[in-house]
């Protein structure tokens, strides 16, 4: 990144939601950098659904923070075209459930075009996806996706989970060579946190690295994106009846930070992963997969895996029975621990 800018003349440490810290973060990108260019359906003069975006296009103006089509393909190839020839494209995805029209372009183009050209052309384009569940909304609107690409080679994968890592990740996702998707929990923008905005920051991680967000001794919890905060809320749960839980915050999902996660199950010897996604053929079980191949001298019991049930995703007034919850949590730690 660029010689900081007037921002930093700001507190160190901001009170924000996550939304906002976003916001932030992405005012700070297109400030630093001239070849950032947000796309997105009524991102510009409405702000986005979430508002995310609120003030940018008034600020940077409509050629820089654009009002596009209703056509996710076009909005994704534009980006990959504007990426070839010098920019930094940045995509809104309105809701997760919009993203299969420019599946094409995302994992058979955007994925491709760097190992294609031999490493001669990057394509830094930054894809936003407001994720998951547990906001009342319609069907296509709570999707968790995520799976898709984390099997696609050539694409990084991110979710954040706290307005302090939404506010450096989106930046670091933005200056990245790599195509980003970047996964925002819609039911967490209006999470209230402290953020660092100091510059350079004095707790960011790299954006492949996990974050343990809580240390404990005797299982694992590995979570990411809107789960990180329910597999807070069981440690607390969990704290008060004798069990020290230690939650880890993924953070990537490709690449995934296998050093941080297998260093913490050796130490516990179980392992639980929590996801809003179906089970099957899901993040847990790549990571359960890892483990086993890399933990198994270490393993006290199997690990379990806390998701979605292998259904469509149900309308709202069920949702909170699909969705992993502490019960489910604290559930899947007791079986691992009747080992």
């Amino acid at each position: 990144m660029s010689t900081p800018t007037q921002q930093d003349s700001r507190p160190a440490v901001e009170t924000m939601t996550l939304a906002n810290a976003l916001n932030a973060g992405l005012r700070r990108s297109l400030s630093e950098d001239d070849s950032v260019i947000l796309m997105g359906e009524d991102i510009g003069t409405l702000g986005g659904v979430f508002r995310v975006t609120d003030g940018l296009q008034a600020d940077f103006g409509a050629d820089r923070v654009v009002d596009s089509l209703l056509a996710e393909s076009g909005i994704v190839g534009t980006a990959i075209g504007m990426a070839m020839r010098g920019y930094r494209p940045v995509c809104e995805i309105q809701f997760d459930g919009f993203i299969y029209p420019a599946f094409d372009q995302i994992v058979s183009q955007l994925a491709k075009l760097r190992a294609r050209s031999g490493g001669r052309l990057t394509v830094p384009v930054t894809i936003r996806v407001p994720v998951g569940g547990g906001i009342g909304a319609v069907e296509h609107h709570s999707e968790s996706n995520e799976a898709y690409f984390c099997h696609t080679a050539g694409l990084r994968v991110v979710a954040c989970a706290s307005p302090d890592d939404a506010y450096w990740m989106i930046q670091q996702a933005i200056a990245c060579d790599d195509p980003v998707i970047f996964y925002e929990p819609k039911r967490r923008y209006w999470d209230k946190a402290p953020v660092d905005v100091s510059f350079p920051p004095a707790g960011a991680l790299p954006l492949d690295r996990a974050r343990t967000v809580l240390s404990g001794t005797d299982v694992t919890v590995l979570a990411y994106g809107p789960t990180v905060r329910v597999a807070l809320d069981a440690a607390t749960v969990a704290q008060s009846e004798g069990i020290s839980l230690e939650v880890i915050d993924l953070r990537s999902l490709s690449p995934l930070d296998i050093e941080t996660i297998t260093a913490s199950v050796r130490r516990t010897g179980r392992a639980v992963v929590v996801h809003e996604a179906p089970t099957f053929a899901g993040m847990g079980a790549e990571i359960a997969a890892e483990i086993m191949e890399r933990c198994f001298s270490s393993l006290e019991a199997p690990v379990q895996r806390v998701g979605g049930w292998n259904t469509p995703y149900p309308p709202a007034r069920i949702e909170e029975r699909y969705l992993p919850d502490i019960d489910r949590v604290l559930d899947a730690v007791e079986i691992t621990r009747r080992y």
